[in-house]
């Protein structure tokens, strides 16, 4: 695939991860696979994230290779078009500038009933997919990786 397609893929990608505040990162921890939900803003062409620090997935995250996920997959969008991304990259934990800070805007208070404790990571995205889904019953699966 030439470069510029390439390039073109990976805008759309990160121009369809701008239209949903949340996604998922996988990652493994004690060898087994996991997903957390996670808040994510992009800068620069970096996944910035804001996760519950209660939990520890952050820590499996931290010095990995993750993949960051986001869609807008519902029965409102089967109609108008739905699509996933995903991102793959080494993760590490940051300090967020107060700039970064007011993009993330509010936290949750609570999350599963304790106190909200953010933690912020980045993701350098080495790997960008898109995949659509259009039309009602009979959907098709169109891939465009970069």
């Amino acid at each position: 695939m030439p470069s510029d397609d390439l390039e073109q893929d990976e805008r759309l990608a990160f121009e369809l991860l701008g239209r949903t505040d949340y996604g998922r990162v996988a990652t493994s921890m004690r060898a087994l696979p996991f997903l957390a939900a996670a808040r994510h803003v992009v800068v620069d062409g970096r996944i910035l994230l804001r996760m519950h620090k209660g939990y520890g997935y952050h820590q499996a995250c931290v010095g990995s290779v993750v993949a960051y996920g986001a869609d807008n997959l519902s029965a409102e969008t089967a109609r108008t078009g739905q699509w996933t991304v995903q991102f793959v990259g080494l993760c590490e934990a940051i300090e967020p500038t107060n700039d970064e800070l007011e993009l993330f805007g509010p936290g949750p208070h609570y999350v599963d009933g304790e106190l909200y404790d953010p933690v912020y990571l980045r993701i350098e995205p080495q790997l960008a997919t898109v995949h659509t889904l259009h039309g009602g019953r009979q959907r098709q699966l169109q891939r465009m990786t970069s």
